[in-house]
């Protein structure tokens, strides 16, 4: 049976507890080795999963997990935007849960034991990746907000590009700060000037495409 065509591009945000550039991006272990936990999420301006178009609508999942993602036993919440109709929240869904294809999505999905009800709600979802600035915010559940990095030696703001020619999430990101990381749904941390990934991606049946 041919495998349904599914494509989401836009921008995407991933916010979490390790220093910033993420470890986990370059050597697979989260700093400062307390687990992994945060954000991430997208605003897409072009998709479809089969017929359902799903341009302009936004996602956000919460995670978390003990250790290093490979090591399993992660939670994970997801937001879908409240606008999606059903068609449009089963497709999303389906493409989070790993059960689409997509080599990312379903190795994250192999790692999570314990998925908390989806919510469907109003997401302010703000990004701009070349001022490496964003926020996000769901009310009762997510508060984030991205500025650009700065050296405790110098003034101004400190650029970092990371290139990952083999990624799977990302083939490359603006490296940025979460200066406020707050989950207070299901799962719940609160983390101050920590890693923030900015990037342009999309993301298909068959994996990203560069």
């Amino acid at each position: 049976m041919a495998q349904l065509e599914w494509s989401i591009k836009g921008c995407y945000l991933k916010n979490c507890n390790c220093i910033a550039s993420c470890p986990c991006d370059t050597v697979g272990i989260p700093y400062p080795g307390k687990g992994c936990e945060g954000m991430a999420g997208m605003h897409i301006e072009r998709g479809h999963f089969g017929s359902v178009r799903l341009d302009g609508l936004t996602w956000v999942v919460i995670y978390q997990w003990p250790g290093p993602l490979h090591e399993g036993n992660g939670a994970v919440q997801p937001f879908i935007d409240e606008r999606a109709s059903q068609e449009q929240r089963n497709a999303l869904l389906q493409i989070l849960g790993g059960q689409a294809g997509n080599g990312w999505f379903e190795f994250l999905a192999s790692t999570v034991t314990k998925v908390h009800e989806p919510q469907f709600v109003a997401i302010e979802f703000e990004f701009d990746k070349k001022k490496r600035r964003a926020r996000v915010t769901i009310p009762g559940a997510v508060e984030t907000v991205t500025e650009p990095l700065r050296l405790p030696n110098i003034a101004g703001e400190h650029r970092v590009t990371l290139r990952m020619p083999s990624g799977m999430e990302y083939m490359e990101m603006e490296v940025a700060q979460a200066m406020v990381l707050k989950g207070t749904a299901a799962i719940k941390f609160e983390h101050l000037n920590t890693h923030s990934s900015m990037a342009e991606v999309e993301q298909t049946q068959a994996g990203l495409k560069g």
